[in-house]
């Protein structure tokens, strides 16, 4: 009998004792021992809970009980997440979380410590909800140089996107539809805003490239700002419009990571992925393309993500699984600004599509009511040239309303 503690008993945290307690039978099975849960930590009481009894509010009760082997944390947030995740790992307990917050953040020092005392830290449930990624990088993939992630990491906005592109509704609509739902929070800033993305996008990329790569130095761009005459002029031009975290490696080494917007086109396989889904496209040197699909988010995937890792601790006992990456403080991320890219730019104004093709040149036009409102795509350009040049159409009387980056997918 292998005995568990699990810190945190709201959505993802109740949904871990259920697995474990409905599942009982299959997972003995295929381990060969008993998974029992021993201590659930919670300030909230649950008299009605099949294992009330196991319940503590004291965090000592599961540092000090020799017994506990293995510690799902899934508590959300940096603190006290992070002193009891390191105390655990000190305490010679594997740890498994969904805490994509704390990964992001702490990752590499937890690594080093899990890695020090010959003990697991794993999170494959911090990215992607239900869906298998953090294994499958660092396990089948492993024969292949991975040059590019990208992906849609977050469901509340993909499924705002997908009701402004398939039923016309406006932003703040959709929103409300997906906080009615329980698909955002009442506060979704961490969503909306894009910084949700980020933090999985970071922990992707620290698994790609093998060192720690920090939330705050990756520009990030939220969904605020696109509206449905966005999305409209995007259909007419072959795209639809989707959060995309993307990092890549160029051929000088430098790393280009972002979080915002962007068109994807129609025949892209992150085109179709629709609603509360994600989907993540890892792009290795012997695979080409490998995509994959599932619910990013939610009590039951995401819980069996963390049930997964407990498996996966159980049967690593006395000896440690390689899963580990570097910290640096050192950054070799291209600044934004001098990122590549093809743009989308819906501009308003007299003479607006006379005065973009003088100042950007050769551009792929789309008008709406006459020529006084229209959008277009550029060709490739960095960044701050765009921004230049958008400063130079305003300069000539015609507003820029919308830039949205070409995701080239």
């Amino acid at each position: 009998m292998v005995s568990v503690a699990i810190m945190g008993h709201g959505v993802v945290g109740s949904g871990v004792a259920e697995i474990l307690l409905t599942h009982k039978q299959k997972l003995f099975a295929g381990l060969g021992e008993e998974i029992h849960i021993k201590k659930i930590l919670d300030l909230r009481e649950f008299p009605d809970s099949p294992v009330a009894e196991r319940f503590t509010k004291d965090f000592e009760e599961i540092i000090s009980d020799r017994e506990i082997r293995i510690v799902a944390e899934v508590m959300g947030g940096l603190h006290p997440a992070y002193e009891y995740t390191k105390r655990c790992l000190k305490a010679g307990k594997s740890v498994v979380t969904s805490n994509k917050e704390l990964v992001a953040a702490y990752g590499a020092e937890l690594l080093e410590i899990a890695k020090e005392e010959n003990v697991n830290y794993l999170f494959e449930a911090s990215v992607g909800g239900g869906i298998p990624i953090i294994r499958p990088m660092n396990q089948c993939l492993v024969a292949n140089i991975v040059n590019e992630v990208a992906g849609i990491l977050n469901g509340t906005t993909n499924f705002i996107l997908t009701k402004m592109i398939e039923d016309g509704m406006q932003f703040d609509d959709a929103l409300k539809m997906a906080q009615d739902l329980g698909f955002a929070e009442r506060n979704p800033e961490a969503d909306i805003e894009g910084h949700d993305a980020c933090r999985k996008i970071c922990i992707l990329a620290s698994l790609a490239f093998g060192r720690h790569f920090y939330p705050d130095s990756v520009h990030t761009e939220g969904i605020t700002k696109i509206t449905l005459e966005d999305v409209k002029y995007a259909e007419n031009f072959g795209y639809v419009i989707k959060l995309i975290g993307k990092v890549k490696r160029r051929s000088d080494g430098m790393i280009d990571i972002i979080v915002a917007p962007m068109l994807v086109p129609f025949k892209s396989q992150l085109a179709s992925i629709d609603n509360e889904f994600n989907g993540i496209m890892v792009r290795g040197d012997c695979t080409g393309d490998v995509v994959f699909y599932g619910k990013g988010a939610g009590k039951l995937p995401t819980a069996s993500a963390v049930v997964a890792d407990i498996v996966d601790c159980c049967n690593h006992l006395k000896q440690r699984r390689f899963l580990y990456w570097a910290d640096s403080k050192e950054s070799n991320i291209v600044d934004y600004k001098e990122s590549v890219w093809r743009m989308f730019a819906r501009v308003t104004g007299e003479g607006a599509e006379q005065k973009s093709r003088e100042v950007f040149g050769n551009i792929n036009v789309n008008t709406k009511n006459g020529t006084k409102r229209i959008a277009f795509l550029t060709e490739s350009m960095t960044y701050g040239d765009f921004l230049d040049k958008a400063a130079q159409l305003e300069s000539k009387g015609v507003k820029v309303c919308s830039m949205i980056r070409i995701g080239e997918l």
